[in-house]
């Protein structure tokens, strides 16, 4: 059987981007840009782990008030060099939580640090999300950045690219029935079989960074790209030179997003100040500063309030009002 990267070509949507599953499509539009949340959903500028204060509650809001996505992040150890713990909880237990108490928002995360993983255990846990979630997992893949954290599990940190690539390959290949190969994470017999399978047939991967590749995999392999915030300018070069290696690569379009800590001022025309990865500024210049990621091509960009100096729900309720309405797929609020 052939491997995933010499398959046939996607099945595409009407507008362009490949069919995958009910998250996939709803979370990424081709030249529309929707707005998602960084769980933990709180500020905690100073001290690296979050008291995770009402978290479902605010995630329920977060779905209530017409958000697009959660994302989560896969932070197995609080390495003190790196200062952010993320949310406490493992990102696959947290998602099946998150699964039987939402209904329609987008399950993501960014990212699973794939070489600290065995991707056995990656595609089952990933692949029961999608189907207890009814096909709203976005999986977002990684080769890892916290050095400390590799000698903890024994993973030799400047092998990382290579088995991010293994672990990749293993995860696809486990979409098939009965797959039997060899890899450097083990080789299946024939005749075994990894259940559940994705549920509409294979899972989301969507990479973060470079993770240790060259942009050729990337374009050829990701069915997305998460990029982090840059200069509009630079940030439009580096798209538009990673769409044009997905189309020599004979792929189709693919989505590109990226995350963005926000800091709302009072004034809605309050100009843009940069805090860490992001910006305090007024919903007004916010909603002229999405605009321009749009304009260059991201189509989803994940909001992180961990510097926000506001009471956390007012923020997202005058997000909801006065930014939300502005994207595709954020203008209407479920009932």
């Amino acid at each position: 059987m052939d491997s995933p990267s010499r398959s046939d070509p996607p099945e595409l949507s009407e507008l362009g981007f490949p069919v995958i599953n009910r998250a996939y499509g709803e979370v990424f539009v081709p030249r529309r840009l929707s707005l998602g949340v960084v769980v933990p959903i709180e500020a905690y500028p100073r001290d690296p782990v979050p008291p995770m204060t009402r978290h479902l509650e605010r995630v329920r809001l977060v779905e209530r008030l017409g958000y697009a996505a959660i994302w989560l992040r896969d932070v197995p150890f609080n390495v003190p060099s790196f200062g952010d713990a993320g949310q406490p909880y493992d990102p696959f237990v947290y998602l099946g939580l998150l699964a039987g108490h939402t209904e329609r928002i987008a399950l993501g995360v960014a990212s699973i640090v794939l070489p600290l993983r065995h991707p056995v255990h990656v595609a089952k846990a990933a692949a029961s999300v999608d189907v207890l979630s009814g096909g709203r997992l976005l999986l977002g893949i990684a080769s890892g950045d916290r050095p400390e954290e590799y000698p903890a599990l024994d993973v030799p940190f400047e092998e990382r690219g290579a088995r991010f690539r293994a672990s990749y390959e293993y995860i696809q290949r486990m979409r098939e029935r009965s797959p039997a190969f060899d890899n450097d994470y083990g080789r299946p017999g024939r005749g075994m079989d990894l259940l559940p399978k994705p549920a509409s047939g294979r899972l989301p991967l969507l990479v973060t960074g470079r993770s240790q590749q060259n942009v050729e995999w990337l374009a050829r392999h990701g069915d997305g790209w998460m990029v982090y915030p840059r200069n509009i300018d630079a940030q439009a070069l580096l798209i538009d030179d990673w769409r044009e290696r997905t189309r020599a690569a004979g792929g189709p379009p693919k989505p590109v997003m990226q995350p963005l800590y926000i800091d709302l001022a009072e004034d809605p025309d309050a100009p843009p100040r940069p805090i860490h990865l992001g910006l305090r500024v007024g919903t007004r210049v916010l909603v002229e500063y999405l605009r321009a990621l749009e304009t260059i091509g991201i189509n989803h960009v994940a909001l992180n309030l961990r510097f926000c100096t506001a009471p956390v729900e007012p923020t997202l309720e005058r997000l909801a009002e006065e930014v939300l309405p502005e994207f595709s797929g954020t203008t209407e609020t479920p009932p």
